[in-house]
């Protein structure tokens, strides 16, 4: 089971995931907990971390953005035992869960369950923070905003769990933001296919890692709502969304439909080089730094420029990367060779995501004639099998998004 941040805010809601999670091992399960920071405070600690340095030091500041999840698990910890339930926290060095060393954005290598099981198997309640690790070297590491559901999945899948509950604000996975269209529907079931393009693209339910690691362990993962009264019944019988393989799928009307959702991403920054030579390894130079550096580059555009022999490169980076990427690019001016640097946050990455696309035409055509129908400006494309993406200014996104679940036929009934 796994709690989200707004689930954690604050004593009062820490009680009610108490009563939910002594709920499940009433009902004869094994319960692991893994807890991510009060909403809030993961953003209040990296802003700390900013005052201090603009460019900081990733490993210190890894050791002081882990804290805000060993302020929860503690506190969860304290509220079973206060309620009857065997319990203790354990932090990531503790399990414990390893990682690479690549602090704030570590990825987890090996979890040695035995300790955890042993302790589950004796009816304790083992309460876990999100988001931290170990590096090799005994430092506290970070797995990357969203990481909690990464910790989740990879605890569940040490763990062979049955399935990973993911608790969180909303009571499963929707077509679309429900506070950008009212119409939204809520899916009852999406292929880890679907969830991991809406996850990488900007839909906030479900971290990138979390997805693919579900999809390469096979993991069960079940979205629910953790704001639910105290009678309600348990997530076994929950109307949830639940994340599951193609095959899984088979036999249901789900692979009928053309658009599973639509997601939207303000997080991201462009950067625009211009007139870059036009020779072999020219491009290298450019992506080459930012990948040993771990940012990562997304959308990416190669134009022939008018003058011969040279070309503009666009792409995107996430936007808390961008000033790295900069400093970086600057410094490398005349090795890569480019005559300008232009750079813009105020962009957004309005998605369309659907298993449906591989066997219909026409889903790209469809977005490009309606956002131009509202005189919405597309400065980038980029695609995959099952996903269609486009970079607008980032003022026009509820628009972007309310006039494309129209135009797809998505509104629910009234």
């Amino acid at each position: 089971m796994k709690f989200g941040g707004t689930s954690m805010a604050g004593t009062e809601r820490i009680r009610r995931v108490a009563g939910i999670v002594k709920r499940q091992q009433e009902a004869g399960h094994e319960v692991a907990v893994v807890v991510s920071a009060m909403a809030g405070e993961t953003d209040r600690l990296v802003n700390f971390c900013r005052e201090a340095s603009a460019l900081y030091d990733p490993a210190e500041y890894d050791a002081v953005v882990a804290s805000g999840e060993q302020v929860t698990s503690g506190l969860l910890a304290l509220t079973l035992q206060s309620i009857g339930c065997k319990a203790r926290s354990w932090l990531g060095w503790q399990v414990p869960i390893k990682t690479d060393d690549a602090h704030a954005k570590a990825r987890i290598e090996e979890i040695d369950a035995d300790a955890l099981l042993a302790s589950m198997a004796a009816g304790e309640i083992a309460v876990i923070p999100g988001f931290q690790g170990v590096s090799p070297e005994g430092r506290v590491t970070t797995l990357g905003r969203g990481g909690s559901d990464t910790s989740a999945v990879a605890v569940a899948a040490a763990l062979k769990a049955d399935r990973c509950d993911i608790y969180t604000d909303v009571d499963g996975v929707y077509t679309t933001d429900p506070r950008i269209v009212a119409k939204a529907r809520k899916l009852p079931l999406v292929t880890y296919e679907e969830m991991l393009e809406l996850a990488s693209v900007g839909s906030k339910v479900l971290q990138t890692r979390s997805v693919s690691l579900a999809m390469k362990e096979r993991v069960r993962v079940q979205v629910l709502s953790s704001f639910i009264d105290e009678t309600a019944p348990a997530a076994d019988t929950l109307p949830g969304t639940m994340i599951v393989s193609d095959e899984e799928l088979e036999g249901t009307d789900m692979e009928r439909q053309l658009i599973t959702g639509i997601a939207a991403d303000k997080n991201e920054a462009k950067i625009t080089l211009t007139a870059v030579a036009d020779r072999p390894g020219a491009v290298a130079a450019i992506f080459g730094p930012l990948a040993d550096a771990n940012i990562n580059v997304d959308m990416i555009i190669q134009n022939v420029a008018k003058e011969k022999g040279e070309t503009d490169v666009t792409f995107t980076v996430p936007k808390s990367d961008l000033v790295r990427a900069q400093a970086m690019l600057e410094e490398r001016q005349e090795t890569i060779g480019y005559r300008r640097l232009i750079a813009d946050d105020q962009v957004a990455k309005i998605s369309v995501v659907g298993v449906g696309m591989r066997s219909h035409a026409g889903v790209a055509a469809t977005m490009f004639s309606t956002l131009a129908e509202r005189g919405i400006n597309i400065e980038a494309i980029s695609t995959s099998e099952i996903k269609v993406s486009v970079l607008i200014d980032s003022d026009e996104t509820e628009l972007a998004v309310r006039v494309l679940h129209t135009a797809y036929g998505m509104d629910a009934a009234a």
